[in-house]
């Protein structure tokens, strides 16, 4: 047998799901580096970058994963999470393989550090996830489970698709990018949530093994020169970057750079991947974390992944009143107009709205994409292939 057809690993411009890129360069020792991300792979004929999905392929760098997903499901998105942007709607929601971080408690470790390409349990071609997010009445398409760094190509086609059908797209990422390719990402997103995994390089460069500094900068950028509507998460270790100090330097660091009406949520950590020695986050931790987050200016601040009405619950800034109370994922009192205003005093709340809050609740619905028919030779504006509609 040849070595292609016996190496999940090879890369190849036959491969329909693999397309050329744009950022890269070629260095002078032969090698051609890819500037997606700050980790900066250099790479010779052949090799794949961390993320697993880019690689270099004819002295160029490639995509591998163009049309390719981990699945497809429709879930709240106060899931994503995101609790000031279309409270109560459903969300179309998948991911490719790969990850351009290497966090040792990743909790989504069997998609993001995934190297079976080829074994993806689903692929639609941007149309084609217009088409079904449009049919299943979702208020947004989310790209999310890995992060969409690595396969922003295919996901900024799915959100122009998207727009096209009055449908917004969700990016839920790590923030780990390129000054270049950020502001061509995110030019076709409507909302963010970033995580924001510690606020210490040390647990950055140890745990994540990225940089603070780097995801620092995709939130200024985010807050200040885009309008993307953003939220922040932050995933609680016992022991890591679950102290008051850390947590107040975070927050104030929030409050002076971004602003205090940025909504930050506190979610719990479950033992998975290389931290299975790490015990549970327990709930007095996020509730804890929230407190010192609100007694250090943020206006916004919930806390995840457990049962806590307090933690999940909107109050209006001005009269104080909770004006979307929440159980989990579920809206349980909703005291907002349809533009986002406080029923009681009229204070507008960040965020955004449109309409009656959605009824979508806790659902959780996984949907299966019939595989496209690719066309060969066929491109578009970037070069990328295109592919039909589900059969």
């Amino acid at each position: 047998m040849s070595g292609t057809a016996t190496n999940p690993d090879a890369l190849s411009m036959d491969d329909p799901f693999t397309v050329p890129t744009s950022h890269w360069h070629a260095l002078d020792d032969g090698r051609v580096q890819c500037d997606v991300c700050p980790r900066a792979c250099r790479l010779r004929e052949g090799q794949r970058g961390l993320c697993f999905v880019r690689g270099r392929v004819d002295d160029q760098i490639v995509l591998a994963s163009y049309g390719r997903s981990s699945g497809f499901c429709v879930d709240p998105v106060e899931k994503k999470p995101l609790n000031h942007f279309l409270p109560g709607t459903p969300v179309l929601s998948f991911g490719t393989a790969g990850c351009n971080l290497a966090c040792r408690f990743c909790q989504n470790w069997d998609i993001s550090k995934s190297r079976e390409i080829d074994t993806l349990s689903g692929s639609a071609s941007p149309d084609a996830l217009a088409v079904a997010a449009e049919k299943l009445e979702c208020s947004a398409i989310a790209f999310t489970y890995n992060d969409p760094t690595i396969f922003f190509e295919y996901a900024a086609d799915v959100a122009d698709a998207c727009a096209q059908r009055g449908i917004k797209s969700i990016a839920v990422s790590a923030g780990f990018m390129n000054a270049e390719p950020r502001a061509e990402f995110y030019r076709h997103v409507d909302a963010a949530n970033i995580d924001l995994k510690a606020f210490t390089e040390s647990f950055y460069k140890k745990v994540a093994f990225a940089q603070l500094g780097a995801v620092l900068d995709t939130l200024r950028y985010l807050r200040h020169e885009t309008s993307v509507w953003l939220e922040i998460t932050t995933l609680l270790i016992p022991g890591h970057n679950d102290s008051d100090a850390e947590i107040a330097d975070m927050s104030t660091w929030i409050a002076e750079n971004l602003g205090t009406d940025v909504p930050l949520h506190f979610s719990a950590f479950h033992p998975d991947f290389k931290m299975r020695d790490i015990p549970r986050t327990p709930p007095a931790t996020l509730s804890r974390a929230r407190r010192v987050a609100l007694d250090h200016g943020l206006s916004y601040v919930y806390t995840g992944n457990v049962h806590d009405r307090d933690g999940g619950t909107t109050s209006c800034p001005t009269c104080r009143e909770p004006v979307v109370a929440r159980d989990w994922y579920e809206i349980t009192d909703y005291r907002l107009t349809d533009t986002g205003h406080c029923r009681k005093c009229n204070t507008r709340l960040p965020g955004v709205y449109d309409g009656p809050a959605g009824d979508w609740g806790r659902k959780r619905r996984p949907v299966r994409l019939h595989a496209p028919t690719i066309r060969p030779g066929a491109h578009d504006r970037r070069g990328t292939k295109t592919m039909k509609g589900p059969q």
